[in-house]
C-alpha cells in the first residue's frame, strides 16, 4: 500500500533540492542537507530524530568515501604533474599512427580518466587533439569526441573517479563488481560513442581549425608510458583480484583462511590506493627529480577538489538515510516490487531527470543513488549492485547542456558554437548514458 503523504514528502524534497540550486544557485553540500531536513519534517519525523540520522548518514558515508576519494585524489595529481598523460597520448598515438589516432585518443582518455580529474584530463590531452588537425587538416571533432568519450566513460563508470565511488559507497555495492562491470560496459560503450560517433558527427558538423596556447612538456623527460599504465593498474588489479578471491567462486576451500584475509587487507582499496600513492611518489616523484616539497604541494593542492566531492557525497548520504528512516525508502521499494519495476530501470531514469533538471553529473549520482538505496533488498547480490552503480552512473551522463560546465568547457576548447556542442557533445553524452544503460540491463540477465 502506498503512503501518499510520504510518497509526496520525498518528490516535494527532491523538487526543493533542484529549486535551491538553480534557482537560489545554494551549494549543492548545502541543499542536499536542507533537502534532507524537509523530507524529515514532512514526513512527520521526530525533531532530534532528524538531526540523529543527519549524523548517522554522514558518518555511514564518509567511513569509506572520504579515504578513497581523497587517497585517489592525491594519485592522479602526481600522475598529472609528472606529465603522465601527455606519455601515455604520445605513445598511443605513434603506435597507432595518424589514421588510427582517433582510437588511440579514445584509449588514452579511458585509461588517464581513471586516475585523473576529468576537466584536468581534458585540458592536458587537448593539445594532441590541435596538433592532430594541424598536422592533418581534419575536423576537430574526429579527433575530440573519441577523448573526450574515453575520458567521459571511465571517469563516471570506473573507480577510484570519485562518483561511482560514492554511488557504490552508498549503495554498498563491491568496488571489485563495479570496476569489473565498468570496463565490460565501459569498452563497448567508448567504441561507440568514440571513434564511430566521432566519425560521423565530423563530417556534418563543419568547425574551423583552432590555435591554443598550450604549456606542454618535453617528450624527453616525460615518464616511460609503461610505467604509467603498471602504476595505473595495481590498484585496479589488487582490488579486482580481492574481490574474486574472496567471492563464493574461489573461497576458502581452495585458498587458505589467513591469506584470504591478507589479500582482503592488501586489496582493499584503501590499502591499494596508499600502496599506489607510494609507488608512484616515488617512482614519478623523487626518481623523476621532483623535491619532497613538491610533492608535499602538490599532494595538498589535489585536496581541494576532492573535499568538495566528500562533503557533496556525505550530504547524499544524509538524504538516503533519511528516506530509510522514515520508512519512504520501504515503501517504494514494495511498491515498485508490487508494479514490476524494476530497480535498474528506477535508478537509471532518477539519475537522467535530475542530471537534465540541474546539470551536475555528481550531484545527479548521488541523488539518484540516495533515491535507489533504501529499495534494496537483502537478496540484491554485490553483482546486481554494482550494475546499480552502472545504472546510475548512465543517468547521470546523459544530455549535458548549458546548465552544465563541461558542456561551456568542451565547447570553448574545441572552438565549438553553442549549437555545434549541443550537436556534438551533447548528443555524444546521451549516446553514451543509453548504450551504458544498455550494457547494465544486458549483463542483470546474467548475474
Amino acid at each position: 500500500m502506498i503512503d501518499f503523504s510520504l510518497l509526496t514528502s520525498v518528490i516535494l524534497g527532491v523538487v526543493l533540492l533542484i529549486v535551491l540550486i538553480l534557482r537560489f544557485k545554494i551549494q549543492a553540500f548545502l541543499s542536499l542537507l536542507i533537502a534532507s531536513i524537509f523530507v524529515g519534517v514532512l514526513s512527520g519525523m521526530e525533531p532530534l530524530t532528524i538531526i540523529k540520522t543527519m549524523q548517522e548518514g554522514m558518518g555511514n558515508t564518509l567511513g569509506f568515501v572520504a579515504l578513497v576519494v581523497g587517497l585517489g585524489g592525491i594519485f592522479g595529481a602526481i600522475l598529472e604533474h609528472s606529465g603522465g598523460a601527455e606519455s601515455l597520448a604520445t605513445s598511443l598515438l605513434a603506435k597507432f599512427g595518424v589514421e588510427r589516432s582517433p582510437w588511440a585518443l579514445m584509449l588514452t582518455g579511458f585509461i588517464v580518466a581513471i586516475p585523473v580529474f576529468f576537466e584536468v584530463a581534458f585540458i592536458i590531452l587537448v593539445p594532441m587533439v590541435y596538433a592532430l588537425q594541424k598536422k592533418t587538416g581534419k575536423p576537430i571533432l574526429l579527433y575530440g569526441i573519441p577523448l573526450l568519450a574515453g575520458l567521459a566513460i571511465t571517469h563516471t563508470f570506473i573507480p577510484p573517479t570519485p562518483g561511482p565511488v560514492a554511488v557504490a559507497d552508498i549503495l554498498k555495492a563491491d568496488l571489485g563488481w563495479v570496476i569489473f562491470f565498468g570496463l565490460i560496459a565501459g569498452i563497448p560503450t567508448a567504441i561507440l560513442c568514440g571513434p564511430i560517433f566521432g566519425k560521423f558527427i565530423s563530417k556534418r558538423v563543419q568547425v574551423s581549425q583552432i590555435e591554443m596556447a598550450t604549456e606542454t612538456k618535453e617528450l624527453e623527460n616525460l615518464p616511460s608510458v609503461g610505467i604509467i599504465i603498471s602504476i595505473i593498474a595495481i590498484p585496479i588489479l589488487l582490488i579486482v583480484v580481492n574481490t574474486i578471491l574472496n567471492s563464493p567462486l574461489v573461497g576458502g576451500h581452495i585458498i587458505p583462511k589467513k591469506i584470504l584475509e591478507w589479500m582482503g587487507m592488501i586489496g582493499h582499496p584503501f590499502s591499494a590506493l596508499i600502496i599506489a600513492n607510494l609507488i608512484a611518489w616515488y617512482l614519478l616523484g623523487i626518481r623523476r627529480g621532483f623535491t619532497k616539497d613538491q610533492l608535499l604541494d602538490i599532494s595538498t593542492k589535489s585536496m581541494a577538489p576532492a573535499g568538495m566531492i566528500i562533503l557533496i557525497t556525505g550530504a547524499g548520504g544524509v538524504f538516503k538515510q533519511m528516506l530509510v528512516n522514515t520508512g519512504a525508502g520501504e515503501m517504494l521499494a514494495n511498491y515498485f516490487a508490487n508494479k514490476g519495476v524494476s530497480i535498474l530501470l528506477f535508478a537509471f531514469l532518477s539519475a537522467v531527470v535530475i542530471r537534465v533538471l540541474q546539470g551536475s553529473a555528481t550531484v545527479a549520482m548521488i541523488t539518484a543513488a540516495g533515491l535507489t538505496a533504501p529499495l534494496l533488498m537483502e537478496s540484491v547480490s554485490d553483482p546486481q549492485k554494482a550494475l546499480l552503480v552502472i545504472a546510475v552512473a548512465s543517468g547521470a551522463s546523459i544530455m549535458s547542456h548549458v546548465n552544465d560546465s563541461g558542456f561551456w568547457l568542451v565547447g570553448k576548447y574545441l572552438g565549438l558554437s553553442e549549437k555545434q556542442t549541443f550537436q556534438s557533445w551533447t548528443v555524444m553524452t546521451t549516446l553514451l548514458a543509453i548504450t551504458g544503460f544498455a550494457c547494465a540491463s544486458i549483463l542483470s540477465l546474467f548475474f
